[in-house]
């Protein structure tokens, strides 16, 4: 149950707290960015990543071909990062807590929109197999929802619409993983759609990263918040 809550809630929690309490300070904003980034990275990096390729491994032992499927599955994380680029040339780089416009914002902007839930969605197929990317992914989405919701309310963007585009983009990653889980079939191919969802999560966690040095100066709070990052998703 925590599988869906957990992205759900985050989502929510952000849209809530921009809502009510409008923070005002980048900088706190970009401190939980970095962490947000760093700890998802670190998820991906020392747990999503072995995972794939220790069940890619065994099912090539089976046939002979082991580095040929090893082979398979670098290639579907590179198709995960192209993609990624490609979903970003209409989502302006939201993921990684990019926003930009101009003027007054009426409308809910359709290809920011399509593109975030078809991310999000994605993002949810490998939560079923491994229950610690919830946290990674609740933890990404925590920022994201909450300079989403204060670009679009800045916007001109009625409440009610922004609240519409955050519940469902917070519903995007639980349905994910329930279809992961509720069409067998799929698992057939979870290495190659999960190998994919790697390919994301490298591109958008390290944008975060390399993104919170501005300007390429050593800043001390940034560099705490990360190595945070990087050392509770080593212990999860």
């Amino acid at each position: 149950m925590m599988n869906y809550l957990l992205p759900l809630l985050s989502v929510l929690i952000g849209f809530g707290f921009a809502l009510f309490l409008k923070p005002q300070k980048k900088s706190n904003l970009k401190l939980l960015l970095a962490f947000s980034g760093s700890f998802l990275l670190s998820l991906t990096v020392l747990h999503l990543l072995p995972e794939v390729y220790e069940s890619t491994l065994h099912a090539g032992e089976g046939h002979g071909h082991v580095h040929s499927h090893a082979t398979s599955v670098g290639l579907f994380i590179m198709g995960g990062i192209l993609l990624q680029i490609i979903l970003e040339f209409f989502s302006k780089g939201a993921e990684h807590g990019h926003v930009h416009g101009h003027g007054d914002m009426h409308q809910i902007p359709w290809s920011l929109f399509l593109s975030l839930c078809f991310h999000a969605l994605l993002e949810g197929f490998p939560v079923g197999h491994h229950h610690d990317l919830a946290w990674g992914i609740a933890i990404h989405h925590l920022p994201i929802a909450i300079i989403l919701t204060l670009f679009f309310l800045n916007s001109g963007m009625s409440k009610s619409k922004v609240f519409a585009f955050m519940v469902t983009f917070a519903l995007m990653t639980p349905l994910g993983t329930y279809i992961s889980v509720a069409l067998p079939g799929l698992g057939e191919y979870y290495p190659q759609i999960t190998a994919v969802v790697i390919g994301i999560l490298f591109h958008i966690s390290s944008t975060i990263i390399f993104e919170a040095s501005e300007n390429h100066k050593f800043n001390i709070a940034k560099v705490s918040v990360i190595v945070l990052g990087i050392v509770l998703a080593t212990f999860l």
